[in-house]
């Protein structure tokens, strides 16, 4: 189970330069239900994700390199990339997502819960701006489809 909020950003932390990053490739087979394919640098994943907003099911399945590089022509709309950057929080880790083109300058910040009481109960930093968890518009699998 996946139990998450997402928000925009005001601006980015000062210190950005300090805290390690990632880099993400993600493109979509299907939409409804999720089933995502994605590069974390050089890790390779199939995820599905089932319905909701706040919680959702999650599944990762591994993959290699050669499996990622035949399904990616197989997806639909957009490939996202982006840079992931890992900031401790409260006990929890930031997950700041600085979106390369076509989707720059979007910038997300995601962070994980145990629970959904915890995830309710979450006070945002002061450089967070709205939280756009119940807006579907910021769903990776939406942000896929948008035509350019």
């Amino acid at each position: 189970m996946e139990i998450e909020r997402k928000f925009t950003i005001r601006e980015l932390p000062a210190d950005l330069s300090q805290y390690p990053f990632k880099l993400l490739q993600q493109a979509y087979m299907n939409t409804d239900p999720v089933i995502r394919i994605r590069r974390e640098d050089d890790a390779y994943y199939m995820t599905y994700k089932g319905k909701g907003m706040l919680a959702r099911e999650e599944y990762n399945l591994p993959l290699n390199a050669e499996s990622y590089a035949h399904l990616l022509p197989k997806c639909d709309g957009n490939v996202i990339s982006k840079k992931r950057y890992l900031i401790p929080y409260q006990g929890h880790t930031i997950e700041l997502d600085i979106f390369d083109a076509p989707f720059a300058p979007l910038i997300i910040a995601e962070v994980e819960f145990e629970t959904k009481e915890e995830a309710e109960g979450f006070t945002p930093p002061a450089w967070f701006d709205a939280d756009v968890t119940y807006d579907g518009r910021y769903h990776n699998s939406n942000l896929s489809q948008q035509i350019f």
